[in-house]
């Protein structure tokens, strides 16, 4: 139980960085990808502005709890172990739900495949990190 906690404290933390860097990265991405962004869409709410990072955290200790009871699972070294996990959750968890976010919300599939892209990273690097500290 406690390389749990431990791998979900610094998964959170490694999350919320990269969480960070992301945003600091939003505005090179291409201007029709930005204009998503800007559209009715999205409620620019600032209080609502904290749930961004509030998302790496509660995300991290799901994963290091599911790695927890699925780490017999993946084979291969630490890198194979992250990247499989990455591709789970991808498949069993973001996938859906971004099928319903882009039947209901007016953006591009690019856009869609961006959050894609960055749920993908997080799983993976929350199962990288879990299989360095809980292996």
């Amino acid at each position: 139980m406690k390389k749990h906690l431990i791998a979900a404290a610094v998964t959170s933390i490694v999350l919320l960085v990269f969480a960070y860097l992301c945003l600091l990265i939003m505005p090179r991405l291409p201007e029709a990808m930005l204009e998503d962004y800007f559209s009715p869409a999205f409620v620019n709410d600032e209080n609502r502005n904290l749930f961004y990072f509030v998302q790496p955290v509660v995300l991290a200790f799901a994963l290091s709890w599911f790695w927890t009871r699925f780490k017999e699972s993946f084979a291969g070294n630490w890198a194979m172990k992250g990247l499989e996990l990455g591709v789970v959750y991808v498949l069993v968890a973001s996938l859906p739900a971004m099928i319903l976010l882009f039947s209901a919300i007016n953006v591009s599939a690019a856009t869609v495949g961006t959050w894609l892209l960055y749920s993908f990273a997080q799983a993976t690097i929350a199962g990288e990190i879990s299989a360095r500290i809980d292996p």
